[in-house]
């Protein structure tokens, strides 16, 4: 069975909502994010599928693959993993290595975490990661701190739902002050 990670890039705060600039995916200006971005390939180097909900899909699709000078690596990445798009709208993906899952979500992601295969990451898609976390299908959390408070904005898990314990995997410190915190369901 496949893992299925959640990767996100949340505030202090806990908002993975990115409401203002605290987060910008080619780096963070004048900072040091070398570091960061070597372990992102780190994980990248263990998945082979990416999962995202419409939205995100459509956000990344639109960004990343008109990207020409990418120093971070990230456009080459996503152009040859497998990218998985939960919804029931989309019919053409539009970007090459993309496949839409249509039907109930829960059995279709279920279906991917049986096959053969490395990681599965699911990153932004906030609805979806709601959904995959209530039907228990995450295998582990990746959580990059930044250091700041948003103040306002959606959080990682859904409204009212309680995870009784978390089994922490790993907590490392980045030259820019993110962390990243890794956990597994106890």
């Amino acid at each position: 069975m496949r893992t299925l990670a959640i990767t996100q890039n949340i505030t202090v705060d806990g908002s993975i909502e990115m409401i203002t600039d605290w987060f910008d995916p080619q780096g963070q200006a004048a900072v040091d994010m070398s570091d960061v971005l070597e372990e992102s390939h780190r994980q990248d180097d263990r998945a082979d599928a990416l999962l995202l909900g419409r939205q995100t899909f459509e956000d990344f699709r639109g960004y990343w693959p008109v990207q020409t000078e990418d120093p971070t690596g990230i456009t080459a990445y996503l152009d040859r993993v497998a990218k998985y798009v939960v919804s029931s709208t989309l019919t053409d993906p539009g970007w090459q290595n993309s496949m839409v899952l249509t039907g109930d979500p829960v059995e279709a992601i279920r279906r991917l975490k049986a096959e053969e295969g490395q990681d599965i990451v699911l990153t932004g898609s906030i609805t979806l990661a709601h959904t995959v976390i209530a039907a228990g299908l995450v295998d582990e959390y990746r959580l990059f701190v930044y250091p700041t408070v948003q103040g306002r904005g959606r959080g990682l898990f859904p409204e009212g739902y309680e995870v009784p314990r978390l089994r922490l995997l790993e907590s490392r410190a980045f030259r820019s002050g993110i962390t990243l915190q890794r956990y597994a369901p106890a």
